[in-house]
């Protein structure tokens, strides 16, 4: 078994791998980073939470401290790009573990924040910037940013990212990078058309599949949970109860459902923190930072966090609402059982997603073990589901939570008289008094 120290690396990199207690490399590292030391292009394909980020990362910094740039050299030599602002800090903060003490600057370039300090460090000079391509083009728009001394391309999440709207922006990327340069994608999939359009831009890459395309991570035990739709918020209060759970990632479809499981958790008694797209990036990395340090044991996010957020100490991912996406399923698990370590994920599913169950099930070529729930007469059914919602405030140790609701029923829309009993039943409704 190959270890790092074997592989002809910086020292000060070696040193700083052997701090975070990293002595063998995985297996896409073991076999990407050779490659990548000979300067060839590369095209990776590895399970979620196998190590890709190292995998070039590690690379990239012993060519930087093996070349030192050109005096007076104020652009960067290394673009890496990203498809979420999660991931682009994800990749800065290895980069800075792995590189300390290299004295290489190094940059992440997202959106969501003023650029006024992002313009600043490229001012300051950069080696490696690290970027999601709508702020990347805004700054080459605006003239703050050449990418002409290129020497290393980096496309991560190169599926998401030639699949779901950015192969637009990465082609005007790619017209301004020169034409030698080492070109290296990494995935966690690699569908056939996504692989064709690679090849497009690599030249005489390297293909290396880690993992067989599309599995899961074997130290994951997965199970399927058949429910009705309005018997999921039961369910899920249910297993944060009674299963063994320490962090744990809620998985929805939509942010308006998203915020409705966290107030039903809220309401329940279950501290609980949301992560989607409206959310702005301040409090996007609040809800975060509050998650990892376990100020929050849940965190109820979309899809937007599937990719790229790397958290230590995940037990469960639970899909309250299964990914219209297949492959999305696989990077939502991917959220746990990372680094070699064990994990769970369960799936709730109603009779609208047994078809999307079909797809997910024949990718990941798996049969997974299933139960069924039914949840009890007095739960809330459909109005919980359909009913408009309000900002709560999390529960506070020691203080009574008797006025506390998580629906605001002065504004409810009108429901069936089954749900107009459930609802009135419930402690927390507030139906207009008899005169």
């Amino acid at each position: 078994m190959i270890k790092f120290s074997e592989m002809g690396l910086n020292e000060i990199i070696l040193n700083n791998l052997k701090k975070e207690g990293y002595e063998i490399p995985t297996a896409i590292q073991e076999q990407a980073i050779p490659v990548l030391l000979s300067g060839r292009d590369l095209l990776g394909v590895a399970q979620t939470g196998s190590g890709k980020t190292a995998a070039f990362s590690l690379p990239i910094l012993h060519h930087l401290a093996q070349k030192k740039a050109q005096d007076g050299l104020l652009v960067p030599r290394v673009l890496i790009l990203a498809p979420t602002r999660e991931l682009a800090s994800q990749i800065l903060k290895s980069i800075e573990t792995y590189g300390d003490g290299l004295n290489i600057k190094c940059c992440a370039f997202f959106g969501g924040i003023k650029q006024t300090e992002q313009v600043k460090a490229l001012k300051n000079g950069l080696d490696i910037l690290v970027a999601t391509p709508g702020r990347l083009l805004d700054l080459m728009e605006q003239g703050h940013i050449r990418l002409g001394k290129i020497e290393t391309f980096v496309l991560d999440e190169a599926d998401r990212m030639l699949d779901m709207g950015f192969f637009d922006d990465i082609n005007l990327i790619i017209e301004k990078l020169p034409e030698q340069r080492q070109t290296i994608f990494f995935s966690a999939t690699m569908p056939d058309n996504v692989a064709g359009l690679s090849y497009e831009i690599l030249t005489n890459p390297k293909r290396i599949d880690a993992t067989p395309q599309s599995r899961t991570v074997e130290t994951i035990s997965q199970k399927v949970i058949y429910c009705r739709k309005d018997d999921k918020f039961q369910l899920l209060k249910k297993l944060l109860k009674e299963e063994n759970t320490e962090l744990v990632i809620v998985f929805t479809k939509t942010k308006n459902m998203a915020d409705k499981v966290r107030e039903y958790l809220i309401h329940s008694r279950i501290p609980a923190t949301v992560f989607h797209g409206d959310k702005d990036q301040q409090d996007r990395e609040k809800a975060l930072h509050n998650f990892k340090v376990g100020s929050f044991k849940v965190l109820i996010a979309t899809d937007i966090a599937a990719r790229g957020i790397d958290v230590q100490g995940v037990s469960h991912v639970i899909n309250f609402e299964l990914p219209l996406e297949a492959e999305s399923y696989v990077h939502r698990i991917g959220r746990t059982g990372r680094a070699g370590k064990e994990g769970i994920a369960i799936s709730f599913c109603d009779d609208h997603e047994k078809g999307i169950l079909e797809r997910i099930l024949r990718l990941i070529k798996l049969k997974l073990p299933t139960e069924t729930f039914t949840g009890t007469p007095e739960m809330p059914g459909k109005w919980l589901m359909d009913g408009p919602i309000r900002k709560v405030t999390p529960p506070t140790p020691g203080k009574s939570q008797e006025k506390s609701s998580y629906l605001d029923h002065s504004k409810r829309q009108r429901v069936t008289k089954e749900g107009e009993s459930k609802a009135k039943s419930h402690p927390g409704f507030k139906g207009k008094k008899k005169k």
